[in-house]
């Protein structure tokens, strides 16, 4: 039986942001509803929809059994408010939260290990993930990404501002396009977080902000051991 069988997930970290709830019986997915929240507005209409999802599949607050939120990367605005409103329903009702970063689904909801996101200033939040290897997470700029010596094969992306970086910086990597990432797409990751015990720590759940330092860090070892991985399960 299903631990979690009705989840509520909120994004707040793009452009435009949205919330939905649904559940998992067995392998299928069934979503109650999806509501879409325009950009800059958050704060005002995020909970509104909440309310509006759970009156309008019959259920209330108590009723859900988790919450997947998205905690960046992404605006600092945008995060902030999907974190504190995830916060806020969980702490009142008791409801176990899983994290999610934004990169992670678009690479589940493109099927490409790698994927990448617009940061704006010419920059990037990318993602590197091989076979075999766990995923890192960081931000670089062209700068950074022209001295990568080992690029991955494909990078997943949904905006135009993390393709255009790319296909100038990494012209043989090939750009693999899908629509942006929305709520629901994280239910089935969230769920498998919640069943193998990932629920966070409320008083130290914050958002998932990506610094400069991580791609110095991380960078060139990262992509090389990625590309080398994704190369070899080829």
């Amino acid at each position: 039986m299903n631990p979690f069988p009705l989840l509520l997930a909120i994004d707040t970290c793009g452009p435009s942001g949205s919330v939905a709830l649904g559940r998992i019986p067995g392998r299928d997915l069934e979503i109650y509803g999806q509501t879409e929240l325009a950009g800059r507005t958050y704060s005002a209409t995020l909970i509104a929809a909440v309310a509006e999802l759970l009156d309008g599949a019959g259920r209330e607050l108590r009723d859900v059994d988790g919450i997947v939120v998205v905690n960046g990367p992404g605006s600092f605005t945008g995060v902030r408010v999907g974190v504190s409103a995830a916060k806020g329903l969980a702490q009142g009702a008791e409801i176990p939260v899983a994290a999610l970063s934004r990169l992670e689904v678009l690479s589940r909801k493109s099927g490409v290990p790698c994927a990448a996101l617009d940061a704006q200033r010419g920059e990037v939040y990318l993602r590197l993930e091989g076979t075999g290897l766990g995923a890192a997470e960081l931000v670089a700029g062209a700068e950074e990404l022209a001295a990568m010596a080992c690029r991955p094969a494909r990078v997943a992306v949904c905006d135009e501002g993390a393709a255009a970086v790319l296909a100038r910086v990494w012209p043989r990597t090939q750009l693999v396009r899908t629509p942006p990432p929305l709520a629901a797409d994280t239910f089935r990751a969230g769920e498998a977080r919640l069943t193998a015990g990932g629920a966070v720590d409320l008083a130290l759940l914050d958002g998932h902000y990506l610094r400069r330092s991580d791609a110095e860090i991380l960078g060139a070892d990262v992509v090389g051991q990625a590309a080398a991985a994704e190369k070899k399960g080829a």
